[in-house]
């Protein structure tokens, strides 16, 4: 099928960048620091920006080696620009700005290689399939990526996982682009490998080489796939772009930074379960149709029509020719991501996040296509009415909400369910999802893909008028609270003065603090930790000290570790109070005498254990 003119693909284009804007930079820095992970990344970059030192993050006087640096280098860089009190006071916009790019680019850059090359429906293998409006299609695309709950999380949250999935989504479609049209130049995915590498580590090239490998395999053209990518030079362009930071990383940090990023953030990852997060083996399958909600059928449907039938001796099916292979390759895309991350010890809902530009191709390519008298399968001319059902089913759930709202119950956030009760936000949740069930049945009958794109519409005006809302709900709720004791810290604090964090752990107290904080769990060993290293842990911006030299210590305890009999007969004074949190002073030679029965007690210190992922 012929490209759209340029003036039109323009016009497309410049639609997907606004609602593209609207999901994901509309409000971008208007509520903190979600934590846990989010302020590590943000103080590391911070850091970068006012130290200058932009080789290794660091974070709260410690080296970070948990990510390559490419995300810390692009929200560092907005972190540089001046004024940054005034137009960023939380400082999420510079650490969401990553995120956000890269969904938003993901959806140009699906939008744009469906007007590039437009697909026929089903490959022209679906008996009484007719193909209409090739734009639409294009912006269906866009926005079942946009769309998606999976994307949306992390598109807006300040880590690495949605930048790294974008350069990975790019890179792969720039390897199909280079297969399907002799014209595109074969060497542009592999410099956009070699970025992702340094977003995220060598896992972006495995899911690269696993994809191209079943792509090949199944399109029955290995040899075709090799000479138009050209992979051996392209991997030198790949390593031209990563392999320097990593070179200067050894030399500068040795063997804890091998341990550390190599042999703990990738190889332990994969083959064995860390920090507890354990799954069975089928853990991504509904993640896979979570993360396509609502119209995960339509998914399930274009997987199936894109991988066909096998013959019985497993050699592949015929090849479609190159340009009408991108339904396949999405399909290809997709399963490695699944194979992968089935495969690796430790999983985690993010680590779907790469498979879901495929998911959305294949969701704009199954719902292209129109059956006219029996054409299709029953299952596939299902699938739209099961989409429906579902959005009707997820707009009655939200309008029964007063029957299941009090079942929510969240230590940190014990008056959400009454605020949400007395909230209108959540009937307008409803009404927007009953909006979007109402125009997809109306349209039910109408030529595909517009049927699709009028159950989309009323989703994106969902996010800024519903979502967002609640988003700042649950930000007032959870993280004020502890940027309230953030600004007691820097009010009440003395000079030189340590600040510790106990029982429930925020490093968000760190980022919005500006201080190092020792931070210590709930566990009875903690006042002997805590105790040990006011004398003994070094770090950057802290130094040990005994008990006639710094007489006092701050401290912020949620009220349930307080009540701990451990911390609770420690006669400390409470200076502030935020929420669930607690902010005292506490006397170090009261907190040595109570060491000292601990330790008769048969309670021993834990603190310098290995851990890797400490901060």
């Amino acid at each position: 099928m012929p490209a759209l003119p340029r003036p039109q693909r323009r016009r497309l284009l410049l639609i997907t960048l606004l609602l593209g804007l609207v999901l994901y930079a509309w409000q971008l820095g208007s509520t903190g620091l979600v934590d846990e992970t989010p302020p590590l990344f943000a103080a590391s970059a911070r850091a970068m920006a006012e130290t200058g030192d932009w080789l290794i993050p660091r974070v709260n006087g410690l080296p970070r080696y948990d990510k390559p640096p490419l995300v810390y280098w692009l929200m560092g860089l907005v972190y540089a620009l001046p004024g940054q009190d005034q137009w960023n006071p939380l400082g999420t916009w510079a650490a969401r700005f990553p995120s956000a790019l890269a969904a938003i680019g993901v959806m140009l850059a699906l939008a744009d290689t469906l007007l590039r090359w437009p697909q026929p429906p089903s490959a022209g293998r679906v008996p009484g399939a007719v193909a209409v409006r090739p734009g639409l299609t294009a912006l269906t695309a866009a926005l079942a990526f946009g769309l998606s709950p999976l994307a949306l999380a992390w598109g807006r949250t300040a880590v690495s996982d949605s930048l790294f999935s974008g350069l990975v989504a790019l890179a792969l479609l720039l390897c199909w682009q280079a297969y399907a049209d002799p014209a595109r130049p074969w060497w542009l995915p592999w410099p956009v490998l070699g970025l992702a590498v340094l977003t995220k580590g060598p896992v972006a090239g495995v899911l690269l080489a696993i994809t191209l490998l079943l792509f090949g395999w199944l399109q029955a053209d290995i040899a075709g796939l090799w000479r138009r990518l050209q992979p051996l030079r392209g991997l030198a362009l790949t390593a031209l772009v990563a392999l320097p930071w990593y070179l200067l990383a050894l030399h500068s940090e040795g063997r804890p930074f091998w341990d550390s990023f190599f042999g703990y953030h990738n190889l332990q990852r994969f083959t064995e379960v860390v920090n507890r997060h354990l799954q069975p083996w089928w853990f991504f399958l509904p993640v896979m149709l979570v993360a396509s909600l609502p119209v995960s059928p339509l998914l399930l449907v274009g997987l199936a029509r894109a991988i066909g039938p096998l013959r019985r001796s497993w050699c592949p099916t015929l090849p479609h020719p190159p340009a009408a292979s991108l339904a396949r390759f999405a399909a290809c895309w997709l399963l490695a991501v699944l194979l992968f991350f089935t495969a690796a010890a430790t999983k985690l809902p993010s680590y779907w996040l790469p498979a879901t530009p495929a998911a959305a191709l294949l969701v704009a390519l199954a719902a292209q296509t129109a059956w006219t008298g029996g054409g299709g399968r029953p299952w596939e001319r299902w699938a739209w009415g099961l989409s429906l059902l579902l959005v009707t089913g997820l707009g009655l759930v939200f309008l029964a909400a007063r029957l299941w709202l009090p079942l929510i119950n969240d230590p940190e956030m014990p008056t959400l369910a009454a605020e949400l009760d007395g909230s209108p936000l959540v009937p307008l949740v409803a009404a927007c999802w009953l909006l979007a069930a109402l125009l997809g049945w109306l349209c039910r009958r109408r030529r595909p893909p517009l049927r699709l794109l009028a159950l989309q519409l009323p989703l994106v005006l969902f996010v800024p008028t519903a979502l967002l809302p609640l988003w700042s709900v649950g930000d007032r709720l959870r993280g004020e609270p502890v940027r309230r004791m953030a600004a007691a810290l820097q009010r009440e604090g003395r000079p030189g003065e340590p600040v510790a964090m106990v029982g429930v752990l925020k490093p968000s107290l760190h980022y919005y603090g500006r201080r190092v904080v020792i931070y210590e769990g709930i566990g009875v060993e903690g006042p002997i930790n805590l105790a040990e290293r006011l004398r003994r842990e070094r770090r950057a911006g802290q130094q040990p000290s005994p008990p006639d030299a710094q007489p006092t210590v701050l401290v912020v305890i949620d009220q349930t570790t307080a009540r701990a009999p451990f911390w609770r007969h420690l006669g400390a004074s409470e200076i502030a109070s935020a929420g669930v949190y607690r902010l005292w002073r506490l006397d170090r030679r009261r907190l040595e005498a109570s060491v000292a029965q601990l330790r008769r007690n048969g309670i021993a210190p834990d603190w310098q254990a290995p851990r890797p992922e400490r901060y």
